[in-house]
């Protein structure tokens, strides 16, 4: 009887080894794409609600069509306005290789607001008389500018682009499955979770689709609140391109405090127009908006839709960040939310009243 338990055993942790082996195997192999799959899931969770009325509006359409088109539609929502800032990004290139040219050739004069600046005037005119004001200075600084390097830079960027074209164009075609047997994929997940989990599975699946979408709203919704705010002050302010400027600013904006590096550019370019009045209103107007969104609004709702304190969701956006770049904004949030549950129900906390996340609707 003990040996045959003992063979029970044996076969027990010699499944479990194979079992991780092979999990193990499929993510080395797979490594590649994981960005893409991890892009094509956190894409779903947060149109589900949406994709879920659709369903319910056009369910002939729900097996091919509907995936197709929705898939589609958010290429075309990311690719339009990226082909837009690229056609203003070369036209922008022809104009600053001309005027690194002229800077070459005669030395940049020192601007009129320099002599505006309310501290430290002189020092900056004596530095810009040393570094810029003359054709040899110029071209000192400029050296990291020259043909050889923009060719080699040029070339980088031109990989990275591809890559990331690759990546792009696999997230799409994951994202089309995962709609299309989107029903099949939550209810293997939810088995899988209670075998492995037990009741907890659930409650940390619906934790992290909570924390994923409350993710979205925080930093995508707000991010996207935030330019255009700025882009009316842009508009306002006279800041060239503003409607490009704000786009970038919502991009930066989605990770906390990344506004404040495009606010500076605007005033930056108001600076170099002499107007000092409006480079000081943007800035003003910039640090009412970030405080606004960083400090009220983004607790408010990644906080409440997670349950989560803010501190715990900013150490997992800006970890996440760190650890996996640009999907860890998600990811991060997502792995703290389900360790904090965990947690609470390893020392007996009451656990967060957690809806069933379902397919149609936010839980």
């Amino acid at each position: 009887m003990a040996g045959g338990e003992g063979e029970v055993r044996r076969q027990r942790i010699a499944r479990l080894a194979l079992a991780a082996a092979l999990v193990l195997l499929g993510l080395w192999v797979a490594r590649a794409f994981l960005p893409a799959l991890l892009w094509a899931l956190v894409i779903a969770i947060a149109i589900d609600p949406l994709y879920a009325r659709a369903e319910a509006r056009w369910p002939r359409g729900r097996r091919h069509a509907l995936p197709a088109l929705t898939t589609a539609a958010l290429a075309l929502a990311v690719l339009l306005p990226l082909a837009f800032g690229l056609l203003r990004a070369a036209h922008e290139a022809h104009d600053l290789a001309a005027w690194l040219a002229a800077a070459r050739a005669n030395g940049i004069a020192a601007p009129d607001w320099l002599a505006q600046l309310p501290f430290g005037r002189h020092a900056a005119a004596d530095w810009w008389a040393a570094n810029l004001a003359t054709p040899e200075e110029a071209q000192r600084q400029f050296d990291h500018l020259s043909d050889s390097a923009m060719i080699e830079r040029s070339r980088l960027l031109g990989t990275r682009i591809l890559h990331h074209a690759t990546i792009f164009a696999f997230t799409l075609v994951a994202l089309f499955f995962m709609l299309r047997d989107k029903a099949a994929i939550a209810e293997q997940a939810r088995r899988a979770g209670d075998r492995i989990f037990g009741p907890s599975g659930e409650r940390i699946g619906v934790q992290i689709i909570r924390s994923i979408r409350g993710t979205i709203d925080g930093l995508v919704l707000v991010g996207i609140g935030e330019g255009a705010v700025m882009a009316v002050g842009y508009v306002i302010a006279g800041v060239p391109h503003p409607v490009l400027l704000g786009a970038l600013t919502a991009i930066a904006a989605m990770i906390p405090f990344g506004a404040a590096l495009l606010i500076a550019v605007a005033a930056v370019l108001l600076l170099m127009q002499g107007a000092m009045s409006a480079a000081i209103a943007i800035v003003l107007l910039g640090l009412v908006v970030v405080a606004v969104a960083d400090h009220a609004v983004r607790p408010f709702l990644i906080g409440g839709a997670t349950r989560l304190p803010f501190l715990w969701v900013l150490i997992g956006i800006l970890g996440g960040v760190e650890a996996f770049g640009l999907i860890g904004l998600f990811v991060g949030p997502a792995v703290m939310a389900a360790l904090i549950l965990l947690w609470r129900e390893l020392v007996g906390a009451a656990p967060p009243q957690l809806s069933p996340a379902g397919t149609g609707g936010q839980p």
